[in-house]
């Protein structure tokens, strides 16, 4: 939305001139009003909300983010809360039940009926990050011995959208899973065909314990728009279509990138974010690495003698701790990633090891061959020397650790994108000084 347009609504709300502010926004499609919400305050964007039409105004709840729902929530009234969270499907309720503090929960609860508590408290049963939190309630399901008529009547009869009807869990009468049925092959097949000769008997699945993002990652890269999900006895529990895989997939992106930058993610977007809360996701992690700063500052203190007799030995610190630490910084990038999507896991450690000290060892000769042809022309060949020692040794030793930190962090049970940042850079920081100061002492005879 322009920025002149946004200043006027601005002015309407701080003026409380309702009436106008009513029929400008009312007007407005979907998403140029859901772009507004998201653009303001969240007191201001309250406002607004509650100008809109009913139909309108549930519309606009299922379209914000996450974080925008969450935080206009807690802006709400009983009644307001009765009505667009009535909207939401069970796992976007789940989700918000999470994320909202206790005493916008219990007023979030005392909206549910019997049966969205049943749902809810159902979703609530699996733990955080996992595919049960996530999943949707299947549209329509059949049996073997259903025929495709009679599922497309059902379809029809109830006003499915094609996004959910695409492709149809098959279950035997004990719930498990045992196929799915194309929608195209429905509508391709004679009336009286029978699901049981139309549906593929070794559909891709997933369990209600398994990884979210693993589940969402691997779904985008087989095209499935339709996963069903199943407990640990293959009983069909829900569906998780593709637009959510998509939404989780992008929502774990986010966050690995802020975590690997030491900070946390935001749950608003960048300018609508407070510098409070910007200064608070990464005051932690800052905190963490000056402490891991003090270990960088012993290595120096140890070493002061030697630094006095060749001072040229200072120049190259800055440099030699950046090479190190973004050495190690690019393996552990890799490797979280790797993780994230399955194609690693704990028990490829000494593979990943391996694969990342020859990785350091080539990345290191090349590295310590330019360093010497050009230092030891400025600084002769000792120092030269120094610096491609330093070079060949420092870089596997950081893609080692880089590689190695992301699986430890996951044997731990502990994120790795949040692990890996604050660990590298300590570590390469003090061990690359230290492999330094020890290889000068033995090139220079200090």
């Amino acid at each position: 939305m322009p920025t002149g347009a946004l200043h006027q609504i601005l002015d309407l709300v701080q003026e409380r001139r309702l009436p106008e502010l009513a029929e400008l926004v009312r007007p407005m499609p979907t998403p140029q009003v859901v772009g507004l919400v998201e653009s303001l305050p969240t007191p201001e964007a309250a406002v607004v909300f509650r100008l809109l039409g009913k139909d309108e105004s549930t519309d606009v709840f299922d379209h914000l983010g996450s974080g925008a729902q969450a935080d206009l929530v807690a802006e709400f009234g009983h009644g307001e809360i009765a009505g667009v969270f009535g909207s939401l499907d069970p796992e976007d309720k789940a989700w918000l039940l999470d994320e909202v503090p206790a005493k916008v929960a219990k007023r979030l609860v005392a909206a549910f009926d019997d049966r969205e508590m049943e749902a809810v408290t159902a979703l609530l049963g699996y733990s955080p990050g996992s595919v049960g939190r996530r999943i949707a309630a299947e549209a329509v399901r059949c049996t073997p011995g259903e025929s495709a008529g009679g599922i497309l009547e059902k379809i029809r009869g109830q006003g499915i959208g094609t996004e959910l009807c695409c492709r149809i869990p098959v279950i035997a009468s004990d719930r498990k899973l045992v196929g799915v049925v194309e929608l195209t092959d429905l509508l391709q097949a004679a009336p009286d065909a029978l699901i049981e000769t139309l549906m593929d008997e070794h559909p891709g699945s997933a369990y209600t314990d398994d990884d979210a993002e693993r589940v969402a990652h691997r779904q985008l890269d087989t095209g499935e728009l339709i996963l069903p999900v199943v407990d640990s006895e293959r009983r069909l529990v829900g569906i998780l279509p593709i637009a959510d895989a998509a939404r989780i997939d992008r929502s774990a992106t986010a966050e690995d990138q802020a975590r690997a930058g030491a900070s946390e993610p935001l749950r608003r977007p960048y300018l609508l974010t407070s510098i409070r809360t910007i200064a608070r996701a990464r005051i932690i992690w800052l905190l963490v690495l000056a402490v891991s700063a003090a270990l960088t500052v012993q290595v120096l203190e140890l070493f002061e003698e030697t630094l006095a007799q060749r001072v040229a030995l200072a120049l190259f610190i800055p440099l030699l701790i950046g090479i190190g630490g973004n050495t190690g910084a690019q393996a552990a990038t890799t490797v979280t990633r790797a993780v994230a999507v399955g194609d690693v896991g704990t028990r490829d450690l000494w593979r990943v090891a391996f694969k990342e000290l020859r990785a350091g060892i080539l990345l290191g000769a090349i590295l310590a061959i330019l360093a010497f042809a050009i230092t030891s022309l400025i600084y002769g060949m000792d120092i030269g020397t120094v610096i491609a020692l330093t070079l060949l040794l420092n870089c596997p030793i950081a893609a080692t650790v880089g590689g190695v930190i992301p699986l430890v962090a996951r044997a731990c049970s502990v994120d790795p994108a949040v692990f890996s940042t604050p660990f590298i850079s300590t570590f390469c920081d003090a061990t690359g000084l230290l492999v330094y100061f020890m290889v000068a002492i033995s090139v220079l005879g200090l």
